[in-house]
C-alpha cells in the first residue's frame, strides 16, 4: 500500500513540476563570460558565450521573466526582446552587455509597444553558435503587461 501511495504522490509531484516554471531575475541571465570569436560568414569578431552551469539547468524549461519590451521588427520581420534595460541603454543601443537581452519568439503577435515593462513567459534555448540570433531566446512565448 505504501509503494501505490509514493507512486501516486511521486506522479503528481512530477506532473506539477513539469508544468511549472521558473521566474528568472536578470542577475540568474548573468551567469556566462564572453570571449572573442571570429565569424568568417561576416568577417568580424563576435562575443561567444560560455554558459554557467546554473543557467544551463534551465535549458529548455519553461521560464518567465521581467523587463523592458523591445520590437525592433521591419515591415514583416518581426524581431522582439525583452531587455533588462529601457531602449535607450539596452545591449543594442547603451552600454549594456549581451547577458541583458532576451530574444522572444512569441506565440501571437504582441500588442505591447516599446519599452513597456512585461513579464514573458516561454521555453529558454541558450544559443552558443548562431551570431544572427541572441544568446537566450525565449520560443513559444506569451507576455503580459506589468505597468
Amino acid at each position: 500500500m505504501h509503494k501505490i501511495a509514493f507512486l501516486v504522490l511521486f506522479f503528481v509531484l512530477t506532473k506539477f513540476n513539469l508544468f511549472s516554471q521558473e521566474k528568472l531575475t536578470w542577475n540568474d541571465l548573468a551567469d556566462v563570460k564572453f570571449y572573442n570569436v571570429y565569424s568568417a560568414k561576416y568577417d568580424d569578431i563576435f562575443l561567444k558565450p560560455r554558459f554557467g552551469s546554473a543557467i544551463k539547468s534551465y535549458q529548455g524549461a519553461q521560464i518567465r521573466i521581467k523587463g523592458y519590451f523591445l520590437d525592433f521588427s521591419i515591415e514583416e520581420d518581426e524581431f522582439y526582446l525583452i531587455s533588462k534595460n529601457p531602449r535607450a541603454s539596452c545591449f543594442f543601443c547603451g552600454g549594456a552587455g549581451p547577458e541583458s537581452v532576451v530574444e522572444v519568439v512569441f506565440k501571437q503577435k504582441p500588442r505591447f509597444k516599446t519599452d513597456q515593462v512585461v513579464e514573458i513567459t516561454g521555453v529558454l534555448e541558450l544559443n552558443i553558435d548562431d551570431v544572427d540570433h541572441c544568446n537566450y531566446i525565449l520560443k513559444n512565448a506569451i507576455g503580459k503587461l506589468v505597468e
